[in-house]
């Protein structure tokens, strides 16, 4: 199936996973971006104001989408904090003018949210679980979470956790690890394989357990949800609960390195967030596994598919086609 999607945060590290996976499956992608994002941008963009409905609607317009996938977020998380106004708009107002210009235009809706919508007591929890957000970036998810399900005539909502891999349009980026449980496989990796150690954080008050996915994967089961037109809640992550320790041991058998060169150590001094964190992020599939019709992939698999993605230079999805 031929779809037409809008895409926003396609600058962004799994926004740019997406669209290139997208793109390399037939999709027509065009990124709404806030500014010019340079002439070596790979997705077609069009400058388009999110905070105005009138732009929203006109960018559906003009490129005839059918869906629409809001992956767009504000990641400065200390800053929601200082503005909780502009940062309430930035998730939850935003996401609202999308849905009702998606409603307009007769087009799909899917919604990029986040294991962080928990308090982190739970294990596996499954689509049903109620919400229980400890910090404003976990509350306004799940403020934008209901709007969806609310609000959209045809949408869904992609609960992701622990993404891993690279960013296509920033090689620098992104960070190397944070109180969170993505991004830090690569850079693990780089250091290993150059002899040096790499600390990992250990803290029971930053997100210790989740279900890490490739950035690419996502893409793959945001396509295949607009292919079966799904709506409502979906988890779409790997199908082992891991602790950071146990991600990054199995990172180094992955990618056959030495593991004796893994260390952990405490969080260092100014990188806790301003509010709680969910320690245990880890989440069950039964209502996703059967609207997509397939089961996710487990942490070896996915790192695999990883190592693949650091030789080749491409993202590899394990979902088929």
């Amino acid at each position: 199936m031929s779809h037409r999607v809008l895409l926003t945060g396609g600058t962004g590290f799994v926004g740019g996973n997406v669209a290139s996976v997208l793109a390399g499956r037939g999709a027509d992608v065009l990124c709404a971006v806030r500014r010019d994002p340079g002439p070596d941008f790979p997705w077609a963009w069009r400058l388009t104001d999110l905070a105005d409905p009138g732009d929203i609607a006109a960018a559906l317009a003009d490129h005839e989408s059918t869906a629409v996938l809001h992956l767009a977020i504000d990641n400065d998380l200390q800053g929601l904090y200082r503005d909780r106004k502009a940062g309430f708009d930035a998730y939850v107002g935003m996401t609202r003018r999308l849905v009702d210009a998606c409603n307009a235009a007769g087009a799909r809706f899917g919604y990029l949210s986040t294991d962080w919508v928990f308090d982190g007591s739970g294990h596996n929890v499954d689509e049903d679980e109620p919400v229980n957000p400890l910090n404003l970036y976990g509350l306004y998810k799940a403020l934008s979470e209901q709007v969806v399900i609310d609000r959209a005539d045809h949408g869904f909502v992609a609960r992701v956790g622990g993404v891993q891999g690279r960013h296509l349009t920033q090689p620098s980026a992104p960070r190397a690890q944070d109180c969170g449980f993505g991004y830090f496989v690569l850079s693990l990796v780089d250091s290993l394989s150059a002899g040096q150690q790499f600390s990992v954080w250990q803290d029971p008050a930053i997100n210790n357990v989740a279900s890490p996915v490739t950035a690419a994967e996502i893409g793959a089961r945001l396509l295949l949800a607009l292919d079966r037109e799904a709506d409502g809640i979906l988890h779409v992550v790997g199908a082992d609960a891991v602790t950071r320790l146990e991600l990054a041991q199995a990172a180094a058998e992955v990618f056959d390195l030495d593991a004796s060169l893994i260390t952990t150590s405490p969080v260092p001094e100014g990188q806790m967030l301003p509010a709680p964190m969910p320690a245990d992020t880890s989440l069950a599939t039964p209502r996703t596994d059967e609207v997509l019709g397939v089961k996710p992939y487990g942490i070896r698999d996915q790192l695999r598919a990883l190592r693949s993605e650091a030789e080749t230079g491409l993202p590899q999805p394990l979902t088929p086609a």
